[in-house]
Formats: structure tokens, C-alpha cells, sequence
């Protein structure tokens, strides 16, 4: 998981110019740090859009071999 957030962002999804914002430093290895540790993901990644995350949490969980809500229920549970 070398490529950062937003170079994988806005080559998969290069119609959504949100994607310019994201974190240019966010790696997805680190973004699971921040949401295991409870941080608040949305400052992490420098957008605060929900689709965004949604299409991020799908390419870690592609990535990781689980499933989508393995993920989400992770953010959601620590961020309680």
C-alpha cells in the first residue's frame, strides 16, 4: 500500500475534483492507524465528504481482503 490516498483517489474517480484536496501525504497503512487510534479521519484526509470515505473504506477493504463494514465498523466503533 504505497500509492497515497489521493493518487489513487483521482486516478480512480478523475471526474470527482474533491479528490485535489485530499491529504497529499495520506498513505492508506497511516489511515488505519488513525482510525484504530479513534483520530478524527476526516481532518487526516483534508476532505470532509462522506463519499469520499466510502470509496476509500472499499480499496482498503479490497486491499485488505475483507469486507467493507470490517472497516467502517472499526471508524465507527473507535470514534464513539
Amino acid at each position: 500500500m504505497t500509492i497515497t490516498i489521493k493518487e489513487f483517489y483521482t486516478s480512480t474517480y478523475s471526474t470527482d475534483t474533491l479528490g485535489q484536496d485530499i491529504n497529499p501525504k495520506a498513505t492508506f497503512l497511516e489511515m488505519l492507524n488513525v482510525i484504530n487510534e479513534g483520530n478524527d479521519l476526516y481532518e487526516y484526509l483534508g476532505v470532509y465528504d462522506s463519499l469520499i470515505r466510502e470509496r476509500i473504506f472499499t480499496e482498503v477493504s479490497t486491499r485488505l481482503n475483507c469486507s467493507y463494514n470490517d472497516i467502517c465498523n472499526v471508524w465507527w466503533n473507535k470514534t464513539k
